[in-house]
């Protein structure tokens, strides 16, 4: 059965091998080494500790879109109108079926309009919207219902349906040059983040105390809003070239997923809380030649919040990020703020950010409520225009301070071949003393414009060939 087969147990037992690294906890803080170590660096590593971009290579082997059977079940087969008014959930629903009994296909959305509620995937289904359709999302919450296992900012719980869902499925895909429409604004979905608040603090005190995830049931009368596309315990996943408007809340979001692939998407969604791109407890995983104009973090690496983050313990890693565009709104690449479970092997490369409305380049979001660990982060190869902040962004002080028992770790960060045209900051960095950012590096970089300065405290840097407005950096002090 499939449910079995991506059960958690063998989730954690599929991922084993997937070239773990020992946890930041096993590694010595405190002291900078004073001087260069006396071994050589192990094939394949940064000499830090950390795999470096030779991993590169076994992540892009490893991530494969899926493939499927050649054969098409249009959902207009199955009593689907392209008016833009008539509910084509039902004959979504069939076309999934009929694909799915088939041994799969294309399930295909052709030329038009169609409204519709959520859209569950099954085995072996790619979702195929034609170049001129569009999937118009009803904006009625009972078209969600019932509720379905998801997650609401890094807490497992039983809300509403995402607006696109899979669970315990493999070979699933999204595909072509369509639209979807969430169709979400300040009437809808977008105001529900003013009655957020009352739902969440009830969703984390259940985490907490140790409830059990089925009887965490929101949805009806509650104020979570759901993703629109979720792919939960799903191994095999593909979504290309198509354009999300409007989303509830976040946009593609893998959770527990190996095998993703994220490419050639353009997202346009500027509504609270809308991140892109948000791979959650998933590994390996390529997102690349995305262009993202969201409402929030572009992309966002996670793993789980606090208590539940720590019940369910699966990191995020070997991620490749390249040529994306990453436009607005806060951070481009993000780690946390749900990363209790840890986050690793994270590769970015030949991508351009910035505009008047980026906050940051690199923004790594933890603290001792949150925990986990962030390592082996590297950057090259990018062009960042313009920020309103900093270029990079860590501050284990930020939210709740350093208030909890879970001390956060990062280490081994490096910048290599960045250019920036202009930031408020180069950076804001601020770790614990007793756990210092580790490793942070900058190489080969040039910051043009930078209008204010650092803050930098409990943070080991090293600078190689690395201009600020003009004059080499070799000394953090220089930027304060």
């Amino acid at each position: 059965m499939v449910q079995d087969k991506f059960s958690r147990k063998n989730f954690l037992r599929m991922t084993a091998g997937a070239a773990l690294l020992p946890t930041v906890a096993a590694i010595a803080t405190g002291e900078a080494a004073a001087g260069p170590v006396a071994t050589a660096a192990p094939p394949g590593t940064d000499g830090f500790g950390g795999p470096g971009w030779g991993q590169l290579g076994e992540i892009m082997r490893v991530t494969k879109p899926p493939k499927f059977r050649d054969q098409d079940f249009p959902i207009t087969a199955y009593g689907a109108v392209a008016d833009g008014t008539t509910d084509a959930t039902a004959a979504i629903r069939a076309a999934i079926e009929a694909c799915h009994a088939a041994g799969g296909g294309r399930v295909v959305v052709p030329a038009g309009s169609f409204l519709t509620g959520a859209i569950h995937l099954k085995s072996n289904v790619n979702l195929h919207v034609s170049e001129g359709a569009t999937l118009l999302f009803s904006t009625d919450p009972e078209q969600y219902l019932p509720v379905v296992l998801t997650r609401f900012e890094g807490i497992e719980l039983m809300n509403y349906s995402p607006l696109i869902y899979a669970r315990d499925c493999e070979n699933i895909a999204v595909t072509g040059t369509g639209t979807l429409d969430g169709q979400a604004d300040w009437d809808n979905w977008w105001s529900w983040v003013n009655q957020t608040s009352t739902d969440f603090a009830n969703l984390n005190a259940m985490a907490e105390e140790g409830t059990p995830v089925p009887e965490r049931v929101f949805g009806a009368g509650h104020f979570l809003r759901a993703a629109f596309i979720e792919t939960y315990h799903c191994r095999n996943v593909l979504i290309d070239g198509v354009k999300l408007l409007r989303s509830p809340f976040w946009e593609i979001h893998p959770v527990l997923s190996r095998n993703v692939t994220v490419q050639n998407v353009h997202i346009d969604s500027r509504g609270p809380n809308n991140d892109g791109v948000d791979p959650e407890c998933s590994q390996y995983v390529v997102i690349r030649n995305c262009v993202l104009d969201v409402g929030d973090d572009c992309i966002a690496i996670k793993s789980g919040r606090g208590t539940d983050g720590l019940r369910v313990n699966v990191p995020s890693e070997n991620i490749l990020i390249e040529d994306c565009t990453l436009n607005i709104r806060y951070g481009a690449i993000t780690i946390g703020s749900e990363m209790t479970g840890g986050v690793r092997n994270v590769f970015v490369r030949n991508c351009r950010i910035g505009s008047a409305n980026q906050y940051f380049g690199l923004y790594i979001k933890t603290n001792s409520t949150r925990g986990g660990f962030a390592e082996n982060i590297y950057l090259k190869d990018l062009e960042i225009s313009n920020l309103t902040k900093e270029v990079v962004s860590c501050n284990f002080y930020r939210g709740e301070g350093d208030t909890g028992p879970l001390t956060p770790r990062v280490r081994n960060v490096e910048l290599r071949n960045v250019t920036v045209g202009h930031a408020r900051n180069a950076f804001s960095m601020t770790g614990y003393p007793r756990s210092p950012i580790q490793d942070f590096r900058v190489i080969d970089c040039t910051f043009t414009s930078i209008d204010a300065p650092s803050t930098i405290k409990d943070v080991q840097m090293k600078f190689t060939n690395f201009t600020v407005n003009g004059q080499k950096i070799t000394d953090p002090a220089q930027l304060l």
